[in-house]
């Protein structure tokens, strides 16, 4: 009787205990890029965003497209309630024009639509030795201070993109900017493979080095480039799937620093301002495309 008492006592402990739920698998948090449909309006793209697979949409001003101005145009009232219609999320901009320092004003307007980030480029001479370029990233990181902590007041977070031509361009000054910023908030790293060697095991390492420091990740590879007319065909190489890059080892560094921030399927057409395919229901299907392959590899 004793050993049936405990038996049966070891049961009722055993229902009570919490159930563990099984662990989540990680994958990647989808963000639509405005600008992969040019310049066409918010009322045609922003019904294709849920059928990319992403959650929200991000913004871009002209030359890129032109959604950016559109929002302020038809109100910032309206464009929520398109949101709130189609049941997005509105996840930042790309402000390249503005550049790191003029920000103060899209800060407010990213915090009242419920955005999160915004994507721009670094600010200082770059054409120089390494040791004064990394001061320069250092200085750079200087001046930025007060207003990532301004956006950190509003729960926002700039993202700095490496960029040809721009101060943080190079593998060694995006290693730099991440060691610089790594105790700073409302500053970050928006990362594009695209503008970086071609080489997985480089591009591991720079997003596991970034760590917590990665704002915002292009899925976004060199292929053919972006700088000149060419066949749609080789135009599209930038593409995850459609270019010679192995996403693999790029996804398992994600993986490994557990990035859950936006994650941009993304490419340029030339010239800029067109969706990345002639038409609406074409681009929608190549970025659903690329969504496949890079899932199908996670």
């Amino acid at each position: 009787m004793t050993n049936r008492r405990r038996f049966l006592q070891s049961l009722s402990a055993f229902a009570a205990a919490p159930v563990l739920a099984a662990e989540t698998p990680w994958k990647l948090n989808y963000m639509l890029a405005s600008s992969m449909y040019g310049s066409l309006p918010l009322a045609e793209i922003l019904p294709e965003v849920k059928k990319t697979g992403a959650t929200g949409i991000e913004l871009w001003p002209k030359k890129h497209g032109t959604q950016r101005e559109e929002m302020d145009a038809i109100g910032h009232d309206q464009f929520a309630a398109m949101l709130q219609e189609h049941g997005i999320r509105f996840g930042g901009t790309t402000r390249y024009d503005l550049g790191p320092f003029k920000l103060t004003e899209e800060i407010a307007i990213v915090k009242k639509l419920g955005g999160n980030f915004i994507v721009t480029g670094g600010a200082g001479d770059y054409k120089v030795p390494p040791e004064q370029l990394k001061a320069n990233v250092k200085d750079f990181v200087e001046k930025m201070k007060p207003h990532a902590a301004l956006a950190a007041e509003h729960g926002v977070t700039i993202g700095i993109e490496n960029h040809i031509n721009n101060l943080i361009d190079t593998p060694d000054s995006l290693l730099w900017l991440a060691d610089d910023i790594r105790n700073l908030l409302g500053i970050g790293i928006a990362l594009a493979p695209y503008h970086l060697p071609q080489d997985t095991k480089l591009l591991a390492d720079l997003i596991k080095h970034c760590d917590k420091q990665l704002t915002l990740f292009y899925a976004w590879e060199h292929g053919m480039g972006c700088m000149k007319p060419m066949p749609k065909a080789e135009e599209v190489q930038q593409m995850p799937g459609r270019g010679s890059l192995d996403w693999k080892p790029l996804l398992q560094a994600l993986k490994a620093i557990n990035f859950t921030g936006p994650t941009e399927i993304f490419m340029h057409p030339t010239p800029r301002g067109i969706p990345i395919m002639p038409t609406l229901a074409e681009s929608t299907a190549e970025i659903v495309r690329a969504k496949a392959h890079l899932d199908g590899l996670i």
